[in-house]
């Protein structure tokens, strides 16, 4: 009884490695149709008697503006272009904040945001943290950070029922997104901690703040950022 048991395990546990690695390498390849996220968002509008919304349209990374792209990393992850997936010391200020009973705050790197995005469920929890940095690893060793940052940029949650730099910038400014400014940029990368609360047209004084100095960073981000 118990070696088929444990036959059943083993063979389980190679079919999720199997499966999983998988589902990375196409990603590589193939854009993300859908995420978790959006349904679950979109399902929450039809409750409240809301019509159906997911506005997204898929822009390759050289179609994305370089402003937008460097305050992403400015805003959200400035060391993405040198860690493996995780920043540790931004993990440790997050640890201790939470430990002292501070206001939640994360210290996801925009790699972790994009495993979360793409291949997990919403929500908290130790389990789901756990395949986020299993998924993390996997982008990191099969994607490139150009791709990973294309993806993030393209499924992040920027709105209500809006997806992605391109819908976005559509929405809110009425242009392609490759013609954001540095402002415009920095704006729509303050709000992303809570999107469908703030408004990058109608920025709060904490939103202007945090956009300032998001513009600060791009400046000194700006002379050494290169992308291939």
């Amino acid at each position: 009884m118990f070696p088929n048991i444990l036959k059943v395990v083993k063979r389980a546990i190679l079919y999720f490695f199997a499966i999983t690695i998988l589902w990375v390498l196409i990603y590589r390849f193939v854009n993300p149709p859908v995420t978790w996220l959006m349904l679950q968002r979109g399902f929450e509008r039809k409750a409240n008697d809301k019509a159906w919304k997911i506005d997204k349209e898929w822009r390759d990374f050289d179609e994305l503006s370089n402003n937008l792209k460097c305050a992403a990393i400015s805003g959200e992850d400035a060391g993405f272009m040198n860690h493996w997936g995780f920043d540790a010391n931004a993990i440790q200020k997050a640890y201790l904040k939470n430990k002292e009973g501070k206001p939640m705050r994360g210290g996801s790197t925009i790699s972790q945001q994009t495993a979360k995005n793409v291949f997990l469920w919403p929500g908290r929890s130790w389990i789901r943290k756990g395949f986020e940095a299993y998924f993390t690893i996997l982008i990191e060793i099969f994607w490139s950070k150009e791709r990973i940052l294309e993806v993030y940029l393209n499924v992040i949650e920027m709105g209500d029922g809006i997806y992605g730099a391109e819908a976005a910038t559509q929405a809110y400014y009425n242009k392609p997104s490759q013609k954001l400014t540095k402002r415009q940029a920095a704006l729509l990368i303050a709000v992303l901690p809570n999107p469908r609360k703030w408004n990058p047209t109608h920025p709060t004084p904490y939103i202007r703040y945090k956009a300032a100095l998001i513009r600060k960073n791009m400046r000194i981000l700006q002379k050494t950022l290169k992308f291939d």
